[in-house]
């Protein structure tokens, strides 16, 4: 049986303009530029479902796009709506984790 636990949120907020900072119940913590999380989004408008190659041109996607609401999907992920008007994608905690793990160093 495997024991491996799921990432768990216990805090999401905004930590500044640029950046939103995600508290996990292990005690880590999470920072992520919002634009880069934005240009991270798996939706199939962004990603194509069949191929996985990005359907989304990151020059369309303004530098100064900003959360404008995020809200729970069930206990396993976060959406994200956008102040570019994207709404569809849906950020697994899992997939945070990952991006987490991926991300350089916070200074």
């Amino acid at each position: 049986m495997n024991s491996v636990v799921a990432p768990i949120p216990t805090k999401i907020q905004q930590h500044d303009p640029e950046t939103l900072a995600i508290t996990w119940a292990d005690g880590d913590e999470s920072l992520y530029n919002v634009r880069e999380l934005r240009l991270a989004c798996g939706c199939a408008e962004c990603v194509d479902e069949w191929t996985g190659t990005s359907r989304l041109d990151s020059a369309n996607v303004p530098q100064d796009v900003r959360p404008r609401s995020i809200e729970p999907v069930g206990r396993y992920a976060i959406q994200i709506r956008w102040t570019d008007g994207h709404e569809s994608g849906i950020y697994s905690f899992e997939r945070l984790r990952e991006l987490s793990a991926s991300a350089p160093e916070a200074p």
